[in-house]
């Protein structure tokens, strides 16, 4: 493709906007249309980002497909519409870049992933953690072998609002650290289970809490906290092995990454630590977004799927999900994956 992209841009709101900057910034894309219910954001978005007359504002989706040369949506609306716009994207000839989840259910993610490949497009979902260079350099010092054997992993994740209204804290939280686990170990979860708490929305069961487990083949196990009704704002995962522990902490601007190194030795019958010592790993400094919009101009270039980003890694992900949220309204029964 010698043009650059052209791309119309479903959302507005707090996500879209950074999808737009992106998008508009890149030498290879091409900003046509701007789709938002909200005829006075799209007016916002006009003014801020100083958009041409020829960048439509549309507060009616379904008019896009009638653009001439149209090669791709970015769609950064509720999970909820996701099937439809996808599945009307993909039959109009359109590449597309979606925020995560996928879809809210694991027939309708492997139907598009089909519907992708049927018509011979492109499907991204924005996993943006996966291209974070924290998350990056980190998958790297765990194949160096630096911690050993692993041994489990955990991860909390929690701040005060927003609080959705149409997902629970899972669906709203969880997927940022199940991709990662999944993508540093190179694992899927076989079984996992979830508990939750419902204190705001008791009428539509939403739980503002929820405490979840992942088992992988390799015998690791994750523990997730998830929660949005709490003012200790983290961001933080972790890694453990019988050698150290990583440390992938959001909020440490300075130093988001870590090494704790430490081991047992054994003397006589008990057990001593040693090799204590923590080691800052360096990383470099980028927007992770900027490189997830890279990607996907550079799949729709290449006619190549991103290997960590792709309509099946999304699709495994919402299975992952699914199984989490049959065991919390199980009350922590175990789920079997595939």
């Amino acid at each position: 493709m010698t043009h650059p992209i052209n791309i119309a841009i479903f959302g507005a709101g707090r996500w879209g906007v950074h999808l737009i900057r992106n998008f508009q910034q890149h030498p290879d894309s091409q900003i046509v249309a701007i789709v938002d219910s909200n005829p006075e954001g799209l007016q916002a978005v006009r003014e801020r980002f100083q958009l041409p007359e020829t960048v439509r504002l549309v507060t009616d989706g379904s008019t896009i497909w009638n653009l001439p040369n149209l090669d791709a949506v970015v769609i950064a609306t509720p999970a909820v519409t996701h099937f439809s716009l996808i599945s009307a994207a993909l039959k109009n000839g359109c590449h597309v870049f979606t925020e995560k989840p996928l879809t809210l259910s694991v027939s309708e993610s492997l139907q598009l992933c089909e519907l992708a490949e049927q018509k011979q497009k492109q499907l991204f979902v924005d996993h943006t953690y996966l291209f974070h260079p924290a998350v990056e350099e980190g998958q790297r010092v765990i194949q160096s072998g630096k911690l050993g054997e692993l041994r489990y992993g955990y991860a909390t994740r929690t701040h005060l609002e927003p609080v959705r209204q149409d997902v629970d804290a899972l669906w709203d939280l969880a997927i940022h650290d199940i991709g990662i686990f999944n993508h540093w170990l190179g694992e899927k979860p076989i079984k996992v289970k979830a508990t939750g708490t419902v204190w705001l929305q008791p009428e539509s069961g939403l739980s503002d809490l929820v405490i979840a487990n992942l088992a992988y083949p390799s015998g690791f196990q994750a523990f997730l906290h998830l929660c949005w009704l709490n003012p200790d704002k983290q961001r933080r995962l972790a890694a453990v092995g019988t050698q150290g522990t990583l440390i992938f902490d959001e909020l440490q601007s300075e130093a988001p990454l870590t090494l704790q190194h430490g081991y047992f030795n054994r003397i006589d019958n008990t057990w001593k630590a040693a090799g204590l010592n923590q080691e800052i790993i360096s990383i470099e400094r980028r927007e992770p977004l900027a490189q997830v919009c890279d990607r996907f101009l550079n799949s729709i270039q290449n006619h190549q799927p991103s290997p960590i980003s792709s309509g099946w890694v999304g699709a495994e992900l919402v299975n992952v999900l699914c199984a989490l949220s049959e065991s919390l309204k199980a009350d922590g029964q175990p789920i079997l994956l595939e």
